[in-house]
């Protein structure tokens, strides 16, 4: 076995590996650039080498300075996580040749599965369903057009090298080619190093199913199951699911047959998913298709682990140092239920705009369970307890006073759960997420917790379209319930209470004598509640409320005991507080019952007009320029290219109008709200 990994990754990942590394006994080397010079994975490492500067290009992607700091401390092997080098044949091979074990496939399974042009063929020549598509070379624009009108319009246009929902367009007409197509190619020069674009027809009411593979280096390969991952947005995974609602034995067994000829076709051996879209409207367990092959560690395999009792981590390492696998296909367990969702820095209520920053407060829920579970074990590198309701667990790599960079993929950290049941273990997500405590930067914990919540998505009717479907106007917040919001004015109110209290008994605010407020006003949807708060309980406009609720002033959260127990994330606003729970953010006003009238008779201010700017909603890179002063535009016209996170953002005209003046030029990095033109 291995005596030191060094671990050419950062983040949530890094800290993954190096959890199992040290439950087997390995010590670990952590390589940073100077974005994460004090980050939680280099902390937890035994050793840390320096790599370079923030951008990933002069750090985690120098594979000759990943060499030598393996060479340097000593380290026998390198595990490259997912993403930067991790599905680079080059850097495989480069570690054969410096004798130091790669944590992954062969450098030749890379290469064959690499290439999505030419892993369809490989696939096809295997037996392997693929999608209808154009392979060849596309000389052009036109070209592209020409192309997709043979195909049959809605198409998808996608980088060969690309992943991760990077370097993918959705066309439905020759105008989302002509403006998608060299985006597509920038996008996968710039991620990839590889512009190539392929073209196939996209499938309609799809769901994206993957299967995980595990093979050694002795010919043995077997299928973990499935994992179903169709709730994404704009192409990236959000929520993953193992097993999937809607997968049958017969196809399980017919998909992970066909990914494990797939595997054994360009002699894999380590972990890795074929990845398949399956139409949602087949009934024959026979209409899935290939769409590529990831030769790495998946960012959703937890809950893979979850349901088979594996730790992915520890059988590649295993494989990689030569041994064989210790289990056959007939052996693989199917155990209960796993959701994983991932927890963001975007903002949902700003569609999903990057936000970046201080982590100013990051207080994950407790990895929390009741009792434990005959016969289930999480894996080695979990950080978990079991339960006979199921488990939770946190995969994260920042703390508070941390920095989410905008040199890095936006995602904080990932919410595991396990239970008997799909629906177990769904409710356990929104417990979690109602528990998770994030302040800075914004994040899409409201709109994970939608989600959960969401009839469709209980009921397991997932598409790849789910989000835009059911969200077509953007995110504005799960729908609450009546009973919901009077128990939200009853929180307004009870914390409105104790603050007065506080402020009497520590300044005398309120006079000596005189008792705090007891009876409110509290305005939460545009409803007014009358709530008393005694010591006798909590009344409700004329009815007791059956709750308790514990909660001291500076808290930032409530915790309600009553016929559901919620978690209520609270923060003090000029009017009251904004209560966030159960997946929306609420603004409750709070006034003593006798102040109340008053309010009406206050002005409303009125916001300034904006529409006559075009500005940067995010900070970024102003990629391209599309107009200058004097042009005219039309409403819904493309103005500028921001790219932000590694993904370009088109931003558009919202009335027509000439360009009076230019604020910005290509090439410069924006912040958030800044100007980059103004219309006459």
């Amino acid at each position: 076995m291995f005596k030191k990994i060094l671990v050419a990754n950062r983040g949530e990942i890094a800290c993954r590996v190096m959890r199992t590394a040290k439950a087997m006994g390995i010590k670990t080397v952590a390589v940073y650039s100077d974005a994460d010079a004090r980050a939680p994975h280099v902390l937890m490492a035994d050793e840390s080498v320096r790599l370079g500067p923030a951008p990933a290009a002069e750090s985690y992607l120098k594979a000759d300075l990943i060499l030598l700091a393996a060479r340097e401390t000593g380290a026998d092997c390198i595990h490259p996580g997912y993403g930067f080098l991790s599905e680079r044949e080059s850097f495989a091979r480069a570690c054969a040749e410096a004798g130091i074990a790669f944590v992954g496939p062969p450098p030749e399974a890379i290469a064959a599965m690499g290439d999505k042009i030419e892993s369809k063929k490989l696939a096809k020549a295997a037996g392997v369903n693929v999608v209808p598509g154009y392979l060849g070379e596309i000389d052009s624009t036109d070209h592209a057009v020409e192309i997709a009108s043979g195909i049959g319009y809605p198409v998808m246009m996608k980088a060969s090298a690309g992943g991760g929902g990077k370097g993918m367009r959705l066309a439905y007409s020759e105008q989302d080619v002509r403006e998608g197509f060299e985006a597509t190619k920038r996008e996968g020069l710039a991620s990839f190093g590889d512009d190539r674009v392929f073209i196939e027809k996209f499938i309609e009411s799809p769901r994206h199913i993957e299967i995980q593979l595990i093979g050694d280096q002795h010919g043995n390969i077997v299928y973990l199951n499935e994992r179903e991952c169709s709730i994404q947005r704009r192409h990236q995974k959000v929520v993953e699911e193992a097993p999937s609602p809607f997968v049958t034995p017969k196809m399980r067994k017919a998909m992970g047959e066909q990914a494990v000829a797939l595997a054994q076709a360009v002699g894999y051996f380590s972990a890795g998913t074929v990845e398949l879209i399956v139409s949602g409207a087949d009934t024959t367990g026979e209409g899935f298709y290939f769409l590529e092959m990831n030769t790495r560690l998946q960012v959703e395999h937890p809950v893979t682990e979850a349901i088979t009792g594996l730790d992915l981590v520890e059988l590649m390492i295993r494989v990689a140092a030569g041994e064989p696998l210790p289990f056959a296909q007939a052996d693989v367990q199917l155990n209960g239920w796993s959701i994983e969702n991932r927890v963001y820095a975007e903002d949902p209520y700003r569609g999903f705009l990057p936000s970046i920053g201080r982590l100013v407060r990051y207080n994950p829920p407790l990895p929390f369970a009741l009792s434990e579970v005959e016969g289930h074990v999480p894996s080695a590198g979990a950080s978990t307890t079991l339960g006979t309701n199921g488990y939770v667990r946190v995969d994260d790599g920042v703390r508070e006073g941390g920095e989410v960079s905008m040199f890095y993929d936006p995602m904080i950290a990932k919410l595991i759960t396990w239970a008997p049941t799909r629906d177990e273990a769904v409710d356990l997500q929104i417990a979690a997420l109602d528990a998770f405590e994030i302040e800075g930067p914004g994040n899409n914990i409201d709109f994970l917790s939608a989600i959960m919540q969401h009839p469709r998505f209980r009921s397991g009717a997932l598409t790849t379209g789910f989000i835009a479907e059911e969200y077509p106007d953007g995110f504005h917040g799960a729908l609450a319930n009546p009973d919901l919001l009077t128990t939200l004015a009853a929180v307004a109110a009870f914390a409105a209470t104790a603050e007065a209290d506080r402020a009497r008994r520590i300044d005398g605010q309120l006079g000596r004598r005189l008792r705090p407020p007891a009876d409110w006003t509290v305005t939460i949807g545009g409803v007014d509640h009358n709530v008393t708060v005694s010591t006798d309980g909590i009344v409700v406009d004329g009815e007791d409320l059956d709750v308790a609720l514990e909660y001291t002033p500076g808290d930032r959260m409530v915790m309600v005991d009553g016929a559901e127990d919620l978690s209520v994330r609270i923060a003090r606003t000029r009017g009251g507080f904004k209560l966030t729970t159960r997946g929306a953010s609420h603004a409750v006003r709070v006034l003593p019952a006798r102040a109340a009238p008053y309010a009406r008779h206050m002005i409303e201010k009125i916001a300034p007009d904006l529409s006559k700017f075009l500005i940067c909603p995010m900070p970024g890179l102003l990629v391209r320029l599309d107009v200058a002063a004097g042009d005219k535009v039309e409403a819904g016209q493309p103005l500028a290219v921001v790219e932000a996170m590694k993904m370009e953002n088109i931003l558009r005209a919202e009335k027509t109008g000439t360009v009076k003046s230019v604020e910005a030029k290509a090439g410069d990095s924006l912040a958030v709200d800044q100007v980059i033109l103004e219309l006459e």
